[in-house]
């Protein structure tokens, strides 16, 4: 039976003896290293972006077939003497690039590509390495945050896929007459790596606030400027997947005028490769056209949404679109200037990673839509 109590008595005057009471679920203590997890992720995200560069440079310097075999473990031990130097040159000599293309090359300049396409499987193995060690390390301690287990799982098997993806993509460029590897792999192969950027992006968001920080910001989200978020994220991905066909077939070293092709508003002969499906994967100059139609789509649907953020009521909100426009404006121009150039190395490689910042900072923004940042009346 319950003590009985003086109706006179004062209330909360044994509260130290009963204890304090208990808050709800949103105040409790949080769990696991938001942290120290969202700090690792920084670090595969900068991983990540240094394999895309590696991976455009690796391209631009037709270094990606100079490897014949899939070895992912023993792969990782370079040539040691010069037998195998000798070997690795000889499997290269046997594939179409080299008959048809390289007959003339030298061993140094064997070498100089194969520690290109070396550095980049490198790279991806130091990056499965990483994510490795961190994920079962946080599994071990019991540090990983509630709910977010399979998440952080996930991004393994994507990289895990990746490799496999990447295999599949050189595997096309070694028989067949191919000089290059077919440009659809290699637009799967850059899209699979910029999906595994964005969820590293839109996760180390997630972890840079409390839990119940979150859950309050949800009720301030913009649904219409959210839509709009998620089509923007939308149209820069395929525009990623168009110049990825660029880059696989070269298109972006002819028809140099701008804002014309060739004199006219379509390139000459946009659909002279028979079956006809094949000029949207391999015809230079419509896979070109493509790409410049998509990014003036994303350049004046860009302009829509800053307007359209502009009257946000959160600070924060129109001061991402405002980056969003930036470099915008500045990977428009940079396209441009690169195509009127033929795409030389140098400028190709930058407007790659203004793909990987627009990518970024639209996830950032839309972000920023889903979980509002508090402010006050007087930031507003």
């Amino acid at each position: 039976m319950a003590e009985k109590r003086s109706i006179f008595e004062e209330v909360g005057s044994d509260t130290a003896a009963r204890g304090a009471t208990k808050g709800g679920m949103i105040d409790a203590r949080p769990k696991g290293a938001r942290k120290a997890v969202r700090a690792w992720l920084i670090v595969l995200f900068a991983l990540v972006v240094a394999m895309i560069a590696v991976g455009g440079l690796t391209r631009l310097t037709d270094s990606g077939l100079s490897i014949t075999e899939w070895r992912p473990v023993t792969g990782s031990i370079p040539p040691m003497g010069a037998a195998d130097w000798q070997a690795e040159f000889e499997k290269y000599q046997g594939i179409p690039e080299f008959q048809i293309q390289n007959r003339d090359m030298t061993m140094a300049e064997f070498k100089e590509i194969y520690w290109w396409e070396w550095g980049h499987r490198q790279l991806g193995r130091v990056i499965g390495l990483v994510w490795a060690l961190g994920f079962v390390g946080f599994l071990v301690a019991r540090k990983i945050p509630p709910g977010w287990t399979g998440r952080l799982l996930g991004l393994g098997v994507l990289g895990g896929l990746q490799g496999a993806i990447g295999w599949w993509m050189v595997s096309s460029g070694l028989g067949n007459d191919m000089l290059d590897v077919a440009s659809y792999r290699l637009a799967t192969h850059l899209g699979l790596a910029f999906v595994i950027l964005g969820l590293i992006t839109w996760f180390a968001l997630q972890l840079s606030r409390p839990e119940a920080a979150l859950i309050q910001a949800r009720r301030g989200r913009e649904p219409q400027l959210m839509t709009l978020g998620g089509w923007a994220i939308g149209l820069t991905f395929l525009q990623v997947l168009l110049g990825a066909l660029v880059a696989g077939i070269d298109a972006g070293r002819n028809y140099i005028d701008w804002p014309l092709m060739a004199g006219g508003f379509l390139p000459p002969d946009p659909l002279q490769i028979q079956p006809v499906w094949r000029n949207f994967f391999e015809n230079d100059g419509l896979v070109q056209f493509m790409h410049r139609m998509s990014g003036y789509v994303l350049f004046l649907f860009g302009i829509f949404v800053f307007i359209r953020a502009r009257r946000s009521s959160y600070r924060k909100t129109r001061a991402a679109y405002h980056g969003v426009l930036g470099i915008l404006v500045l990977q428009m121009v940079l396209g441009i200037v690169t195509v009127m150039y033929s795409a030389p190395w140098h400028l190709a490689i930058l407007h790659q990673l203004g793909a990987v910042a627009l990518w970024v900072l639209v996830i950032r923004a839309r972000h920023q839509n889903a979980y509002p940042a508090q402010q006050s009346v007087r930031s507003a």
